[in-house]
């Protein structure tokens, strides 16, 4: 008799957006569940990559899904971190302006954060900027006391334990490398073998488009991989920044510009710029995928987000070539930032989904198709948003999969 064990959701990747899902799930419902984790540890790439910030619903669309998710998810992560023990800091950060050019786009800033419904944003005038930060410099800024510093890793952490303890089951090393139908069922290939289960949500980031096609499920997008790198200050100049100093933002793009990011473990990051990785993971300069490249610079909407944002492109690139640009981009707003100052950093690569027309998406996307869920697009805030992100998640399963 085959005693393979018949799951009623299996949820890919192990990311904090997977497993923040796997615990409302866990939290909600009687159910036999797995995670199933490409690597051998979770939180190995996004998550795990990112600068720790618990960003406050500043630059979202107001109704947009990361607005709402957002301003709610953030409150119920500062929550979770206090009940649960994970340090943790609401410190607050600036916007700085650093000319005129820029004070209607900060205005607009503020705007849109009291219509997200952040409480204590204040805006700054010069002196008052000063006061926050002494050695920032610019005309004016914001002040939004909402946003925050946390390890993403211990918080993905906790929401495995939390599942763990609740009945579901993680597995790692388990990279899913088929999917296919057998009456009321998926059967998942798997790197360790085939796992059974009755519906499937798909979380696994910079590959949740490859796995919505596995699973019969056209996407309408491809992910194209974005690498940022960091550079630290050196430990005697870490007094040059107080908490978070981040620019004024270039709206035509969904990233927000080298900026300044005091960690809960210590240290302060500068950075990242945005170029494109030539692998799905590829963290490093040298790295490479043949598979990886080809894909994206076959895609129709790869050569139309490149005629658009060319310019924009190669100054990224240069960057990441040239340390002397990086510190002229942070000199900007500490000009006393030099080069004998920044050592290297880590790296993170964004899951940035693109559509055939060129357009980035900017907003979470997630489908549906019978017993499957496909997120396909969570950037930042997904992090900040992961508890609320996966609740809502689970309020689709039960209504979908109509869950015990």
């Amino acid at each position: 008799m085959d005693k393979t064990p018949i799951y009623d959701v299996a949820v890919i990747g192990g990311g904090i957006v997977g497993l923040a899902t796997a615990m409302a799930l866990s939290d909600a419902h009687r159910l036999s569940l797995v995670v199933l984790e490409a690597e051998s540890r979770l939180a190995a790439h996004q998550t795990g990559n990112n600068s720790g910030v618990i960003h406050s619903g500043l630059y979202y669309k107001p109704g947009s899904l990361k607005a709402q998710n957002c301003t709610q998810g953030r409150e119920l992560l500062y929550q979770f971190c206090a009940e649960n023990g994970i340090p943790h800091e609401r410190c607050g950060k600036i916007v700085v302006a650093i000319d005129e050019s820029q004070s209607a786009a900060l205005d607009n800033l503020l705007a849109r954060g009291i219509a997200n419904g952040l409480t204590g944003i204040k805006r700054l005038n010069r002196d008052e900027l000063k006061e926050f930060e002494p050695h920032v410099t610019g005309i004016s800024a914001l002040f939004i006391p909402d946003t925050g510093i946390v390890d993403f890793i211990k918080v993905t952490e906790k929401y495995a334990e939390k599942v763990t303890e609740k009945g579901g089951r993680i597995k790692l090393g388990h990279r899913v490398t088929g999917i296919s139908r057998q009456a009321d069922r998926f059967i998942l290939k798997t790197s360790q073998g085939d796992i059974l289960c009755r519906h499937l949500i798909n979380c696994a980031g910079l590959y949740s488009d490859r796995i919505a096609r596995l699973s019969g499920v056209n996407p309408g997008l491809k992910i194209v991989g974005f690498r940022g790198e960091y550079y630290k200050l050196s430990p005697a100049k870490e007094y040059l920044v107080k908490n978070l100093v981040y620019p004024v933002p270039d709206p035509r793009f969904p990233f927000l510009g080298v900026h300044f990011t005091r960690m809960v473990r210590g240290g302060v990051e500068a950075g990242p710029n945005a170029v494109l990785a030539l692998k799905r993971e590829g963290y490093k300069k040298s790295s490479f995928s043949w598979h990886d490249f080809s894909e994206t610079i076959l895609y129709p909407g790869f050569w139309r987000m490149a005629g658009k944002y060319w310019k924009m492109g190669f100054e990224e690139m240069y960057r990441s070539f040239s340390k002397r640009s990086f510190v002229k981009a942070l000199q900007k707003m500490i000009p006393e930032v030099a080069a004998r100052d920044l050592v290297p950093g880590g790296a993170g690569v964004r899951a940035q989904a693109l559509e055939p027309d060129g357009f980035l998406v900017d907003d979470f996307r997630i489908a549906k198709a019978p017993q499957m869920i496909h997120v396909l697009n969570a950037p930042s805030p997904a992090a900040t948003a992961s508890i609320s992100i996966g609740r809502a998640i689970a309020r689709g399963a039960a209504q979908d999969f109509n869950l015990p």
